[in-house]
């Protein structure tokens, strides 16, 4: 789809508006598919066991438990690739398109460099043209999926970004996102102690009372422990934490130090400098996050 000849940060933004959309969809398929996993994984843990304990009973109904047990964790590997390398690398390019489209338009709503010269137009084509063909083979994705009605950003100067672009950021996104993936970890980290402690009890039974059955359960505790592990280590529940803390931390100093130089030529340097820094400052953030669940999904 060709760039209009007028109205180019709205094709822009509308642009960016259906990579955003896509990249959620990417992000929600992989989030379900990873929790389908963890479930099979626990789901069979616990079948498992129960099967042979109430094989003692009824024999065709511990068989079955089994059976089912077989099932849950034969399933992993079968969904396995739809959160696998693949998938993250589709999310996260979809998602790098549409932070790269956005930091595009608010620099030229902003009027600085690249886009306060005569020509910023054709230069804005030309960069989205080259976002967008980067990210041509994810096209299938996009299938579906309209971009949103909305009105361009109220950004008509640097002041103007850094009350909406930067101040969303800092506290609309970053400190968000992190007190989010706080409330997370903090469960599932009191989940993973629970399913300790719950175990040591269990052998406690097992060796001190002499209940057998209590020990059947101790590897099933286990399992479930290091499934749960796993599942934050692959979401890189900490490392986002810190980045999305450490970044809004970045910026918020990037902004409180901000000074505008009296001399018109001075002033409009300092301009293109404080949102060409403020927009590295975002795009490195990304960029981690995105090179790390790519690299840790080989």
């Amino acid at each position: 789809m060709a760039a209009p000849e007028a109205g180019i940060a709205d094709w822009v933004w509308r642009q960016q508006s259906s990579w955003s959309q896509t990249a959620n969809k990417l992000k929600r398929d992989l989030t379900r598919w990873r929790a389908a996993a963890l479930a099979l994984t626990i789901t069979g843990a616990v079948l498992a066991t129960l099967g042979t304990q109430v094989a003692t009973i009824s024999s065709p109904a511990g068989k079955g438990l089994v059976w089912a047990s077989a099932v849950a964790v034969g399933l992993v590997p079968v969904i396995r690739p739809r959160f696998g390398r693949q998938a993250v690398e589709a999310w996260t390019r979809a998602r790098s398109a549409s932070e790269t489209l956005k930091e595009q338009v608010y620099t030229y709503l902003a009027e600085v460099s690249p886009y306060r010269e005569d020509g910023r137009d054709q230069r804005m084509r030309d960069q989205a043209d080259a976002t967008l063909a980067a990210v041509d083979d994810l096209q299938p994705h996009t299938a579906g999926i309209e971009p949103v009605p909305r009105k361009l950003p109220a950004v008509r100067d640097v002041d103007g970004y850094v009350a909406i672009r930067v101040n969303e950021q800092i506290h609309g996104y970053y400190r968000t996102q992190a007190d989010k993936l706080n409330d997370r970890l903090r469960w599932l980290r009191g989940a993973e102690f629970t399913l300790a402690a719950a175990a040591v009890v269990a052998a406690a039974t097992a060796g001190s009372l002499g209940v057998k059955g209590a020990a059947a359960w101790i590897p099933v505790l286990t399992t479930v422990s290091a499934a749960l592990t796993a599942h934050v280590a692959a979401a890189r529940y900490e490392f986002l934490l810190i980045e999305y803390a450490r970044t809004a931390a970045q910026l918020e100093r990037l902004r409180d130090r901000r000074h505008v130089p009296a001399d018109p030529d001075q002033a409009a340097r300092a301009d293109d400098e404080f949102v060409a820094q403020c927009e590295r400052i975002i795009s490195a953030q990304n960029e981690a996050w995105m090179a790390k669940l790519s690299s840790d999904s080989r």
